[in-house]
């Protein structure tokens, strides 16, 4: 499988990166892509939820814008500006992974097998390749590869630009519009001004596999900006695949989903150059009537020798006959058709019943055996494991043993070493013994010598104090 992602990755960088980057609800219209609209502003009406706007990317540069209906899974519009029409390229069809699982940080656009393994419920929100196969309808492009140049045109193919198309129905569509666009409506716009294009299909209730729903019909729309600006619409209904009726915008939006506006103001307004409407449609007029011509001169080819009576005559019986042979023709290319079928998908439904009985058997014996490998390489990491906890346990024990045995001998050997102090620090404390009793003898010395000089000092100052109060008093008598 990385095989294949490689190689689909280089298959890419040849071709050049494309893009389709979903534009977010939060951004104005459809970001870097609203220079494919007429005043920038895309069409107004379009409202349901399950719309989504893509812009169109290729090699990192907008090419046109898209929105697309996920309930549908068709776009609605692609709006482009016209570029010189070429041949067409070779067809590179890619999908949206962003529609189907937008948690995936894969913005680019990618081929259908490259997304099968690497993006989530692919296919739910939009068409797949496999949706076409055998079902009678092709992929047909809204925004013509042919009417883009260059890069311009590998970016149309895209299954998000693409709807359910019958191949005459796609084949008369690009014809047509191929042809009014390049002969009629872009030589009267001028070289200065610019061609906005939008085209659109609305989408019915038949569909593709019960998934991809058919365009009703299918629309185009084309503004010019020159100074008087001017404006066309085509419809191309899917009962008739032969005829492209062309009407004004106003009439056009009528016919599409209510309160549907295709360009802003109607590009131009009332303000819309009437003769150069005119000369437009004239000119339209003048293609479908060559190819009408064309188509009968075919016809008439194809049928020689109408002058002839007995030609006609001949002609006349022969075309009974001819239309038998040609459904019984028919019906055994049918039966051969849905037999070949009914045989492709008995063997597809074998093949791929056997290769899920394999796929489950190979997971299974993967998973066996990784569990295994598992097992046997964790082994030796358990032994070690084992191992280190046995010692580490046995270090424990010892490191334990050893404190036990010093706290033990710790209490003995501590009164020992006190026993044996007891007579030093007695010894020591004499001295300090005795020089405090001889501190404690001269204090009391001290204290009896100054009581006794206190008492001595009390009694002589009360003897001077009695002599003098006597004294006088003798004195005065006498």
């Amino acid at each position: 499988m990385n095989m294949s992602i490689f190689f689909s990755l280089g298959i890419l960088a040849l071709l050049g990166f494309s893009q389709g980057r979903v534009v977010g609800v939060d951004e104005d219209g459809f970001a870097e892509c609203n220079g494919f609209f007429y005043g920038e502003t895309p069409p107004e009406g379009f409202t349901e939820p399950f719309h989504v706007k893509i812009c169109q990317q290729y090699n990192k540069e907008p090419r046109f814008a898209t929105l697309y209906s996920t309930e549908d899974k068709t776009p609605l519009y692609s709006a482009f500006k016209y570029k010189k029409a070429v041949q067409r390229g070779e067809e590179s069809w890619l999908v949206e992974p962003q529609l189907d699982d937008p948690g995936k940080d894969l913005k680019e656009m990618v081929h259908e097998a490259d997304a099968v393994g690497s993006v989530n419920n692919l296919g739910a929100n939009q068409a797949l390749t496999t949706d076409y196969v055998d079902s009678g309808y092709e992929r047909g492009q809204l925004n013509p590869s042919s009417l883009n140049e260059g890069d311009f045109q590998l970016a149309t193919y895209t299954l998000t630009n693409a709807v359910p198309m019958t191949p005459s129905l796609s084949e008369s569509w690009h014809r047509d519009v191929e042809s009014i666009v390049e002969q009629a409506v872009a030589p009267h716009c001028g070289h200065e001004a610019r061609l906005y294009l939008v085209a659109g299909a609305v989408p019915s209730a038949l569909r593709v596999k019960d998934k991809v729903s058919v365009p009703e019909f299918l629309w185009l729309a084309a503004c010019c900006d020159a100074p008087e600006a001017w404006s066309v619409g085509f419809v191309k209904h899917r009962q008739d695949e032969d005829s492209l009726a062309d009407l004004s915008v106003e009439e056009l939006e009528k016919q599409l989903p209510s309160g549907v506006h295709v360009f802003k103001s109607n590009c131009g307004g009332g303000s819309q150059s009437q003769e150069k409407m005119e000369a437009v449609l004239q000119t339209i007029n003048q293609i479908q009537t060559v190819a009408e011509e064309q188509g009968e001169g075919q016809r008439a080819k194809e049928v020689p020798g109408e002058g002839s009576l007995l030609r006609r005559v001949a002609g006349i019986i022969a075309t009974p006959f001819t239309k038998l042979l040609r459904i019984i023709a028919h019906v055994l290319l049918e039966v051969v058709k849905y037999t070949c079928s009914l045989l492709w998908y008995i063997v597809k439904q074998f093949g791929s019943t056997a290769m899920g009985q394999l796929c489950s058997i190979w997971d299974g014996v993967k998973s066996y055996v990784t569990a295994i490998s598992m097992v046997l390489v964790n082994i030796p990491r358990d032994v070690v494991k084992v191992a280190a906890n046995i010692v580490m346990g046995f270090v424990r024990i010892i490191q334990n043993t050893l404190s036990l045995i010093y706290r033990i001998l710790s209490v003995p050997i501590g009164l020992f070493l006190h026993i044996m102090a007891f007579p030093l620090d007695t010894l020591c404390a004499i001295p300090t013994v005795l020089k405090d009793i001889a501190e404690g003898i001269g204090g009391t010395c001290s204290l009896i010598v100054d009581a006794t000089a206190a008492l001595m000092s009390g009694v002589c100052y009360i003897a001077t104090h009695l002599g003098k109060k006597l004294v006088p008093k003798f004195s005065s008598d006498e």
